[in-house]
């Protein structure tokens, strides 16, 4: 190639490049994603019932449900910032007058017949660390006939996706059982419970199932720190064996803090989690500018930025349930899901450039470079954003 032909496919990719970074500048980081509602129903042999709704009343103020990855994308996302800031007893404000269009439409059926809904109690935290969701809790209550035999739930697809389980409870005998999770999208309604019998385990093949595409979309399209992350690794070096090294590190290390924090042995606090993952990523970048080769050090750097990526991991299932009898399970599948994420993004990235670029003379000063200084930018400019406090 000539050289007016590299410094014209020089601008074109530098071009490209800045309208990537641009747009991952314009998108918000894992802060302002729109997470499931998830649904817990307990039904008491003493004819009592109750609901325990975790959601983002900022969310179900606004409207902005599963059609949104993330807030920023809403056409109303300065209003949900807005009601993001308020104290709790504001926002418990404005959510009184909600409450009645909230209650109308949600729908509980026992035994086919649906019941009124009525909030008995709404427990909403304090602004905290605004770059997560704020999660509120719901209760509904009420009394049923003790002898219903089945129950069956709704979440309206404009208040966005839910999770639900069942939770049958003996206090006489002091033992109750738990369902396992219903997940449904595309404002379906839950499959009816039995009340009638001890739930039995889930299929194991729907929980690998389950949990293997939880931990795939988390990574694509979800989780853009991690795809530029593992961007950052593919463009040091896309030779094999040293590419394998990298995500094989990575991958042992996000799974370690992802199991421990999971079972609750350890636990950080996003404020301190989601800038350093931020930094974790411009470091990456700025290295692959610096560096020429791939040396041992850049493993273990590797690795200790793993183990900080499995605490967002762990954040992720936290929010999306575990089963009890199938712990280890969704646990080995959604690490599974999150490394056939991660695969495919090098896959896309060889695709793109590695396959056709990788042995050229300018591959390094014209895609490298120009490439890594964006995901530099990039994880700077969030580890900022993360850091400020508003």
């Amino acid at each position: 190639m000539s050289h007016p032909a590299i410094r014209c496919f020089n601008q074109i990719i530098l071009l490209a490049t800045c309208c990537l970074g641009g747009l991952f500048l314009s998108l918000p980081a894992q802060a302002d994603v729109v997470k499931p509602a998830l649904v817990e129903i307990s039904v008491n042999t003493n004819g009592h019932y109750s609901v325990e709704l975790r959601a983002s009343i900022e969310t179900l103020l606004t409207g902005i449900n599963a059609r949104y990855r993330n807030t920023k994308e809403a056409p109303n996302a300065q209003a949900y910032d807005d009601l993001r800031v308020l104290s709790a007893h504001d926002l418990r404000q404005q959510f009184k007058p909600f409450e009645s269009q909230l209650t109308d439409s949600l729908k509980l059926w026992f035994d086919g017949k649906a019941v009124d809904l009525t909030v008995s109690q709404v427990i909403i935290p304090e602004p905290g660390y605004t770059k997560v969701p704020r999660i509120s809790v719901i209760y509904l209550q009420g009394d049923i006939d003790r002898s219903v035999k089945t129950v069956r739930w709704y979440y309206p697809e404009a208040f966005g996706d839910n999770a639900v389980r069942v939770r049958q409870v003996d206090e006489s005998n002091a033992k109750w059982h738990w369902s396992e999770w219903q997940w449904l999208r595309n404002d379906q309604q839950a499959q009816p419970f039995s009340l009638t019998e001890v739930f039995t385990k889930q299929d194991t093949g729907n929980v690998i199932k389950t949990y293997i595409t939880a931990g795939y979309d988390h990574i694509l399209p979800n989780g853009k720190d991690h795809i530029l992350f593992i961007l950052g690794i593919f463009l040091l070096s896309i030779r094999l064996r040293p590419l394998l090294e990298q995500v094989t590190m990575f991958t042992v290390a996000h799974s370690i803090t992802l199991g421990l924090a999971i079972s609750g042995y350890i636990n950080l606090p996003s404020q301190v989690v989601e800038p350093l993952i931020a930094l974790s990523i411009a470091y990456i970048g700025i290295e692959n500018i610096f560096s020429k080769t791939l040396h041992k050090s850049r493993l273990f750097i590797v690795f200790a930025f793993g183990l900080l990526h499995g605490m967002s991991f762990a954040s992720v299932l936290a929010d999306f349930g575990m089963p009890d009898d199938a712990f280890l399970t969704a646990l080995i599948s959604f690490n599974v899901g999150v490394e056939l994420g991660q695969l495919s993004i090098i896959l896309l990235a060889f695709l793109a450039a590695g396959l056709w670029f990788r042995n050229k003379s300018w591959y390094r000063p014209v895609i490298v470079i120009p490439a890594s200084a964006v995901i530099g930018i990039i994880g700077l400019y969030w580890t900022w954003d993360r850091l400020v406090l508003y």
